[in-house]
Parts: C-alpha cells; sequence; structure tokens
C-alpha cells in the first residue's frame, strides 16, 4: 500500500529554515518525486521535482535558489530544504509521487495532478 508521511513544519521567522522530510513506501523507488504547496485561498502550487533515475531536479521560479530537494532512497526520504523563508512562503506542504511517467522525465509543476499524495505538514513564516 502507498503512503507518504511529512514531517518537519513549523513556525519560523522570515529568513530563517526548515528542513521538511517525507518518508515513503512503495515496491519500487517511483520514478518522481514532489513537493507542492497551497496556502489559504490559492490554488496549489508546484514547488519542486525530484527525478530518481538520474537526480535531476526542478524547481518553481517561486523558490529557486532558496530551496533544495533531495532524495535518501536508502531511507526511503524526500527532503525540501527550505532556506531565506519569506511569508509568503507560508502554505501546507504536500509530498507526491508519480509511480510511473512518459518521456524519461517528471510531469511539469504547473500540472497538479500526481498519483499519490501525503497529508501534508503546515508552514508558517512570520515577517
Amino acid at each position: 500500500q502507498m503512503q507518504l508521511v511529512e514531517s518537519g513544519g513549523g513556525s519560523v521567522q522570515a529568513g530563517g529554515s526548515l528542513r521538511l522530510s517525507c518518508v515513503f513506501s512503495y515496491p519500487y523507488l517511483p520514478p518522481c518525486i514532489y513537493w507542492f504547496r497551497q496556502a489559504p485561498g490559492k490554488e496549489r502550487e508546484g514547488v519542486a521535482s525530484f527525478y530518481t533515475r538520474d537526480g535531476s531536479t526542478s524547481y518553481s521560479d517561486s523558490v529557486k535558489g532558496r530551496f533544495t530537494i533531495s532524495l535518501d532512497a536508502a531511507k526511503n526520504t524526500l527532503y525540501l530544504q527550505m532556506n531565506s523563508l519569506k511569508p509568503e512562503d507560508t502554505a501546507i506542504y504536500y509530498c507526491a509521487m508519480d509511480v510511473y511517467v512518459v518521456g524519461g522525465s517528471c510531469r511539469p509543476l504547473r500540472d497538479h495532478e500526481r498519483d499519490y499524495w501525503g497529508r501534508g505538514t503546515q508552514v508558517t513564516v512570520s515577517s
């Protein structure tokens, strides 16, 4: 049974850092794992993706240069290191994955459909 469990959220002041974790369970390492977020009253936003076959990553423009996605395959854990946090980063952060992709790359972050989702972890950044 597929399961994704996020942790590491919390409250931090602007300029601070947090590291989110997502522990996932699946019979094999899925090709693509993602971080999304959703702020109150806003649409879900793709934050970062990790293509496990070659380690390539992609980021939304809003977090590029501040956030880093990484994977510890031995621990089945995906991370999101978030630095220089801003109040506009406040949201529920979700881990998601695709168990099948075409074309040798992850789906674009603007595409919000994914095969499996976690329940999310809250991140609050105060000014």
